[in-house]
């Protein structure tokens, strides 16, 4: 099998990516590196550019006819920022979907596989979701993943095309066998701040402690980016039996069913680490949610996945990326990453 994997030079998508090589499915990344890195598609069949340019989509299929499916995971995802830039969002998550859609039904790909979110749905009153949960986002990002959710529904009734879409609850960690990892040198995820503090002494803020959690902090359910990518070889493998007959478009949730407040993630953190980094409270952010963990076993029953690594298992690679981080992708600046960006092929 060959599939085109959007954002494949991303966090997510390079894994993916990674995880499809290891199980012999070969990828075709496209990626416009706004976010990606140009080391994680070495030695890769990569194009750089958008998802909207549909001359390059064509391009991609007249040389890869033979990809038999697309995964999108080109998006922007920082949740404060899409707060003050909504438009930036709905512009590269939704209207620029629409495009990149628009070109993949034209060239005949039928199956797609998209990147959602657990941003989009409305706790319920013990913070479990399912895949039947109202949908309330309470931020432009969120509300770009479940916009989009809509196009591919209305999509898939309409057109040749069968949609599975996965939400993602809180990826952590890294590829096992560090090909890959967070590319930002300093992430703005819970995680990634911890990390840094680690790091730099500087000070980890607790955002938010007045929720109507068990200890007032928000909660969420960190599943390991390494199980995300089996997921979606799971679903490339059985996509034509999940979505046999007259079946169009199936959602996914993709967590451990486990909720962990970020207190209690900070006292994991903690024990990996083997010392306390520096705490503050702080206010909650901006589009900053209670936060969710699935309740849904939906993934095990159709895609048979079934999550096997650790919240300690997600810190302790985590953590031994941050330490390679640097020494594999050197300079974080735009020039020398398009210095090292590979001629499309």
């Amino acid at each position: 099998m060959k599939v085109l994997i959007a954002g494949g030079a991303g966090f997510i998508g390079s894994t993916i990516a990674s995880a499809c090589l290891d199980a012999g499915i070969t990828p075709v990344i496209l990626d416009n590196l706004s976010t990606g890195r140009a080391e994680f598609v070495q030695d890769r069949t990569f194009y750089r550019g958008d998802i909207a340019d549909s001359a390059l989509v064509d391009r991609i299929f007249a040389e890869h006819p033979d990809i038999e499916a697309a995964v999108h995971c080109a998006a922007l995802i920082v949740v404060p920022d899409s707060v003050e830039h909504p438009l930036r969002y709905y512009r590269e998550n939704v209207g620029k979907t629409v495009e990149f859609l628009d070109a993949l039904v034209a060239n005949g790909c039928a199956r797609f596989l998209f990147s959602s979110s657990a941003a989009i749905y409305q706790p319920g009153d013990d913070f479990a979701v399912d895949e039947t949960s109202p949908v309330a986002a309470t931020s432009p990002y969120g509300e770009s993943k479940a916009m989009v959710e809509r196009v591919l529904a209305d999509s898939a009734r309409a057109y040749p095309l069968r949609v599975i879409s996965l939400r993602y609850f809180n990826p952590v960690g890294a590829d096992p066998k560090m090909r890959t990892g967070l590319q930002l040198p300093r992430p703005s995820h819970v995680l990634g701040k911890m990390i840094e503090s680690a790091r730099t002494g500087s000070t980890f803020q607790v955002t938010g402690t007045d929720w109507p959690t068990r200890d007032g902090s928000g909660i969420r359910d960190y599943v390991h980016v390494w199980d995300l990518a089996q997921a979606h070889v799971e679903a490339l493998r059985r996509f034509d039996t999940v979505l046999a007959g007259d079946r169009r478009y199936e959602v996914f949730n993709l967590g451990t069913g486990d909720g962990t407040t970020v207190r209690e993630l900070l006292d994991a953190f903690n024990t990996v680490l083997g010392r306390p980094i520096p705490t503050a409270v702080a206010p909650r952010r901006p589009g900053d949610s209670a936060g969710t963990y699935t309740r849904s076993d939906r993934a095990r029953r159709h895609l048979g996945w079934v999550p096997t690594l650790s919240l300690t298992e997600g810190i302790q690679h985590s953590l031994q990326w941050a330490e390679l981080r640097d020494e594999l992708l050197g300079p974080a600046d735009e020039a020398a990453t398009a210095a090292r960006v590979p001629a499309p092929r």
